[in-house]
C-alpha cells in the first residue's frame, strides 16, 4: 500500500484508537511499581502517540501532498533516473506518452464531451533529456466535435516544493475549478499541464539550468511547450501558454514569464519568492556562475535586464504570509518596469497553505484566461 492510499490512512487512524482504547482499559492493571508494569506504560503511551502522530502525518500529506511514495518520505528517491536516453520520432511514440486516464471529479465527468479528461502522461525533453510525469487537463470542448479544429490555450501549473502532481488535481482542485468557470463562462476552456518543479528529486533545483547539472529552466521554457504541443491541440506561441505556481512552484512561474516571455505570455505566482534559494535541499546551484546566480533573482533580473513583455500575477495576505512586504516591494518594482504588466491579489488573512490558494486560484484562472490566445 502506497504512502497516499486511503486505505494506510484508515489503518493508521484504526491502530491510533485502538491504542487509546487499550491504553485506557489495561491502565488499572499497569498502575503497579514493578518494572514489568512500568515498561507497559511507557511501550503503551509511546505506541500511541506514535499511532497518533503517524495519523496526523498522513492526513496532512494527504491534504498537502508532500511526499508522493514511502522512498520519496524517507529520502530514498533519487535524481538518477531523470535522464533516459530517448529520442522524439522513436519508435516508442515520442517525448508525451499518455500512460493513463482519469475521470474529472465533476457531474458528468464519466464522459469526456461533458466533463474533460485528465490523461497521466510521462514526458522526456528533447534538448534537456529531462524525465517527469504529469497530469493534463483536457476540458469537454476538447471532445465535442463542433471544436475539433480548435486549438486551446495551454497552463503549466507547477506545485511547491517537494510536492506531488497528483495533489494539484485532489488537493488543489485545479480541474474542477477549471471545469466550472469554462462552463458558467467566466474563463475560455484551458489545457492544463499539471506538474512539480522537482523534476530531479529529491533536488529542489529551483527552476535553475545548473551548470553540470539538470537543467530545468531549459526543461519548462522549450522542451515542455514543444512536447505538449506536439501532442496536443495547443495554441500556437506567441500568447497562447500561461504559468502559475505556488510557493517554489509561484518563484518559478514568474521567473519563467520574465526570462521567456516568447514561450510564457502570463505567468501567476500564488506565495511566491523572488530569490532562488541556496540550501540543503537545492546544494550549490550556481557552481560560481554570477550571471546564474543573478539572473536567479528576480529583483536582480528587473534592475539590470530590459523589461520583457509579460504579465504577471503575484498573490499574498496581509496576516499570516510571510512574504507579504516582498510582495508589496515586487508590486512596485514591476509598475516601473514598462512594458512587464503586473497585477495582484491581495487577502486580508491566509497562510502559506493549500486552502489559501484554493481560494485564489478561481481568480488566477480567469486572469490568465483573459490574457491568453487561443490562436
Amino acid at each position: 500500500m502506497g504512502l497516499t492510499s486511503n486505505k494506510v490512512l484508515v489503518l493508521a487512524v484504526l491502530c491510533a484508537v485502538l491504542l487509546f482504547v487499550g491504553t485506557v482499559w489495561l491502565w488499572p492493571r499497569l498502575a503497579r511499581r514493578t518494572w514489568r508494569a512500568v515498561s507497559g506504560r511507557v511501550g503503551l503511551l509511546l505506541a500511541t502517540q506514535v499511532a497518533v502522530f503517524a495519523s496526523i502525518g498522513l492526513c496532512a500529506n494527504q491534504a498537502f501532498g508532500f511526499y508522493a511514495s514511502w522512498a520519496d518520505l524517507f529520502g530514498r528517491e533519487n535524481g538518477q533516473g531523470v535522464v533516459v536516453d530517448h529520442t522524439p520520432g522513436d519508435a516508442d511514440g515520442g517525448p508525451l506518452q499518455v500512460v493513463g486516464v482519469r475521470r474529472v471529479n465533476v457531474p458528468g465527468g464519466a464522459r469526456p464531451r461533458t466533463g474533460g479528461q485528465i490523461q497521466q502522461v510521462d514526458i522526456v525533453g528533447r534538448t534537456t533529456h529531462i524525465a517527469t510525469p504529469a497530469y493534463v487537463y483536457l476540458p469537454p470542448e476538447y471532445f465535442q466535435a463542433r471544436y475539433r479544429t480548435r486549438t486551446f490555450p495551454a497552463v503549466t501549473v507547477l506545485t511547491g516544493y517537494p510536492g506531488t502532481a497528483e495533489a494539484l488535481v485532489k488537493g488543489l482542485h485545479y480541474p474542477q475549478t477549471a471545469h466550472e468557470l469554462a462552463k458558467t463562462g467566466r474563463m475560455q476552456p484551458m489545457i492544463l499541464v499539471m506538474l512539480r518543479p522537482t523534476v530531479a528529486p529529491p533536488r529542489d533545483t529551483e527552476c535553475v539550468d545548473v551548470p553540470g547539472g539538470p537543467r530545468t529552466e531549459s526543461f519548462f521554457a522549450d522542451d515542455l511547450p514543444e512536447a505538449v504541443s506536439a501532442h496536443y491541440r495547443v495554441a500556437k506561441k506567441p500568447g497562447g501558454w500561461g504559468i502559475v505556481g505556488d510557493s517554489t512552484g509561484g518563484y518559478c512561474a514568474l521567473k519563467l514569464a520574465l526570462h521567456h516571455p516568447g514561450t510564457y505570455a502570463a505567468g501567476a505566482g500564488l506565495s511566491a519568492y523572488y530569490k532562488a534559494p541556496v540550501d540543503a535541499t537545492t546544494g550549490d546551484l550556481f557552481h560560481g556562475h554570477a550571471r546564474v546566480r543573478d539572473e536567479a533573482d528576480l529583483w536582480w533580473y528587473l534592475k539590470h535586464r530590459p523589461a520583457p513583455d509579460t504579465s504577471l500575477l503575484v498573490t499574498s495576505s496581509r496576516q499570516g504570509e510571510a512574504g507579504y512586504e516582498d510582495t508589496l516591494k515586487f508590486t512596485e518594482l514591476v509598475k516601473s518596469k514598462r512594458p512587464t504588466r503586473i497585477s495582484s491579489i491581495i487577502l486580508d488573512s491566509g497562510g502559506h497553505n493549500f486552502n489559501t490558494w484554493r481560494r485564489e486560484i478561481p481568480a488566477t484562472l480567469q486572469w490568465l484566461s483573459g490574457r491568453l490566445s487561443d490562436r
